[in-house]
């Protein structure tokens, strides 16, 4: 529904996560029946949880660990990783820079080139752990660094930019051809940013086999305050699902599509699938283990830019395991550990025994959802009061 917010001039409607809630369902099911796998081409997660293509999140250490628990670690190929050879240490003086000298560090350190050997050399030392293996670059690197990545071994390559369109125009340099990418790597290809039903169904048009969605949502980011754009995650979820469902049914091909950024919680999680994705993919929640290696900081992708960057790095601190965040057991009570099963128990509450079936949740519009009832833990600034 649209609204007028002057003359002649309509704006849609748009929510986020804090906005609605799930309706329990008429029949329960068991947690631990529940599947929560995601294929992305014929790679088989046993969970739907990607970690983000940041620095201070995933590099080849954590993206093992990630993977021999179920999940996929996406390591950045535009970043420290592949202009390093001993990237921890690199990584460990962003962090410990202080807050004023934190940004113009990073864009010093992204100076250095990225050596093209380093980025076969990372993919073979993930794929030595026997896990999948995906990593992320911009569509100006794709057609360069996707062939190396390929002949090394990687399983899913992302085609990520924080505005990603299958037509792009310019007339300064060729560009990038998403579709003409697709068919030429054999192995599947996630692309995006994007937070529209056209752009999405395009996308899938071009052959992707996997969707990112989100336009500056991310904790890290500040796209959203630096250019003004971005979609709220519960409808630029929604959007893009139609989108999948359409493609499906037109060409029978089912590309899944992925929430990006936005989702601090686990009810965030279960909310993001109820409204169509068929995973997700998150930063801060994973920045927080002992296995990342930003020691409890991370920053966006686009921080580095050298003349307008669109991230800052943030402090989240570390507060467990890798194992905790995904599967607990939860030491604490504002619902960031134990994430897969915060998204077990809830499909087990609105009565759906796989992602699809999650996807039909009935959903409200629920502003109060967060603060009904939750004035002692506001007051005392413990649970949802944090």
């Amino acid at each position: 529904m649209a609204f007028f917010i002057g003359r002649d001039r309509e704006a849609r409607r748009a929510y986020g996560f804090d906005e609605i809630a799930l309706v329990p369902g008429d029949v329960t099911v068991n947690p631990d029946e529940v599947d929560t796998s995601l294929l992305l081409g014929d790679i088989k997660l046993e969970i739907p949880f990607l970690a983000s293509a940041m620095d201070g999140v995933v590099d080849a250490q954590f993206a093992m660990a990630m993977g021999k628990l179920g999940g996929l670690g996406v390591l950045n190929l535009d970043g420290i990783n592949t202009r390093y050879d001993k990237p921890r240490e690199v990584v460990a003086q962003i962090a410990g820079a202080g807050p004023e000298e934190s940004t113009r560090l990073v864009q010093e350190l992204y100076r250095k080139p990225v050596k093209e050997e380093l980025i076969a050399a990372r993919v073979r030392e993930i794929k030595k752990a026997k896990v999948p293996c995906a990593v992320s670059t911009i569509p100006q690197n794709a057609a360069k660094y996707g062939p190396i990545a390929e002949e090394a071994g990687c399983d899913v390559f992302v085609v990520q930019s924080t505005v990603t369109t299958a037509r792009h125009r310019a007339t300064k340099y060729v560009p990038f051809d998403i579709a003409k990418f697709c068919k030429k790597l054999k192995m599947p290809v996630v692309a995006g940013n994007c937070v529209t039903y056209s752009v999405a169904l395009e996308l899938m048009e071009a052959g992707i086999s996997g969707l990112l969605v989100g336009v500056g949502p991310g904790a890290a980011c500040t796209t959203r305050g630096v250019l003004g754009l971005g979609v709220p995650q519960v409808t630029a979820t929604v959007d893009c699902a139609s989108a999948r469902d359409f493609h499906f049914k037109r060409s029978g091909k089912y590309v899944p599509i992925i929430t990006d950024g936005g989702m601090s919680t686990g009810g965030d999680i279960c909310k993001a699938i109820a409204c169509g994705s068929d995973g997700v993919m998150v930063g801060s929640a994973f920045a927080r283990t002992k296995e990342a290696p930003g020691l409890g900081y991370h920053w966006g992708m686009a921080t580095p830019h050298s003349n307008l960057p669109r991230g800052t790095r943030i402090h989240v601190g570390v507060t467990g395991s890798l194992e905790e965040i995904l599967y607990g057991p939860s030491r604490l009570d504002d619902g960031s550990q134990n994430l897969v099963g915060a998204l077990r128990t809830c499909m087990g509450s609105v009565g759906a025994s796989t992602i699809r079936e999650m996807q039909t949740t009935e959903i409200i519009i629920a502003p109060s959802i967060k603060t009904e009832g939750k004035i002692f833990q506001r007051t005392q600034r413990i649970g949802m009061g944090k």
